[in-house]
Parts: C-alpha cells; structure tokens; sequence
C-alpha cells in the first residue's frame, strides 16, 4: 500500500503528468538487502504497481506508465545501518519519453 504521507509527493507527479501529457514514466521500486533476493524483488515490483495504482486512480492513463522492480540491486546508501536499509526501501520514478 502506498502510505499517506507519500500522497502529497505522488499528487504533484500527478500534477506533472496531467500538465505534460507526452510524458511517460518508470515507476522503479528498491528495498534494502534483509530478507531474500527472490523476496525483494517482488516487494520491490509490488511497491512500484502499488504506486502505479495510485496514479491510475488519480486519472493518469496505465499507457503511461511502467513499473519495474529492481530488488536490492540499486542500493543508495549503506545497508549496515537502519537508516541506510531505511532510504535504500523506496520507488522513484524517470521519464522515459517526453
């Protein structure tokens, strides 16, 4: 599920699409490296479709968007620390055409 105070942020990329309607965008979900490979990467899809839910819900066309689950391969900070596993468990999304 996508967390309510992620709603604010996800609303503005709402905003975006909606003001530039040729973009489309990869939704990508990450999670630190506890548990499984096999398990993370399933998270990690399932945290990118969740968001791409939201979007969905909030008017933006499926056709637009990609999700894609890279597990714990594309950590961003440390996974020896909590709040290092805690920024590498995130989704961000690129453009992928303008």
């Amino acid at each position: 599920d996508v967390k309510t105070d992620s709603y604010a942020e996800l609303d503005r990329l709402v905003t975006l699409l909606a003001e530039i309607s040729s973009l489309k965008i990869e939704i990508s979900g990450h999670t630190d490296n506890v548990g499984a490979e096999s398990f993370n990467e399933l998270l990690s899809q399932k945290r990118a479709d969740a968001v791409v839910s939201y979007l969905v819900s909030k008017g933006v066309a499926k056709e637009r968007l990609i999700s894609k689950g890279y597990g714990q391969s594309q950590p961003i900070d440390s996974n020896t620390t909590s709040e290092g596993r805690a920024q590498n468990r995130r989704t961000e999304f690129k453009i992928i055409q303008n």
